[in-house]
């Protein structure tokens, strides 16, 4: 079928590689937070520490080992983190035979989990995140980028969109002068 060629031929992939400049000290996470991160993104071991990416950006749906997660869930009783309450909460929910667990972090943000860490840490004040918006294909709305800034207690960002907006309302209030 030519149409359908065509189609082939014209689909993109979008992709959203994203790096976590910070080494996070493993002890200022709890077991639940490391092993969530070490799921939605890349992770390598950095001594006591651990460094976060994703070649295509974290991912929102992730398969966890049920013993190593109720450790995990059990470990981080203790502690002020938002995810453990969300966790629990989806255990329940997961079907009880199995062994893997496959655990839909999309109500939980990662951003949220990498600013309970910075409120615990004695060392972090903040937390940089990266991201590149990247396509296969030249189209107009497949590159750009963002940058968030993390701390205890904000979480901001700005897209390279949202820069763009601003310079172009700049030139626009130099011209209407």
């Amino acid at each position: 079928m030519p149409g359908f060629a065509f189609l082939e031929a014209n689909m993109a992939d979008y992709y959203s590689p994203i790096v976590i400049p910070e080494i996070i000290p493993n002890a200022d996470m709890t077991k639940l937070e490391l092993l969530l991160l070490s799921h939605m993104f890349d992770a390598d071991s950095d001594g006591d520490a651990t460094y976060f990416h994703s070649w295509q950006g974290p991912l929102d749906l992730i398969w966890i080992d049920r013993a190593e997660l109720i450790a995990a869930l059990d470990a981080a009783s203790s502690s002020d983190s938002q995810t453990r309450g969300y966790v629990a909460e989806k255990l329940k929910n997961a079907t009880s035979d199995d062994d893997t667990i496959d655990l839909d972090m999309s109500g939980m943000s990662w951003e949220v989990i990498l600013q309970d860490i910075v409120r615990r840490s004695a060392k972090l004040r903040y937390i940089t995140v990266t991201t590149a918006f990247m396509c296969s294909k030249m189209r107009a709305d497949g590159f750009g980028g963002m940058a968030l800034f993390i701390t205890a207690d904000a979480i901001k960002g700005c897209s390279t969109t949202e820069f763009l907006s601003d310079c172009l309302a700049d030139i626009a209030g130099q011209e209407g002068r």
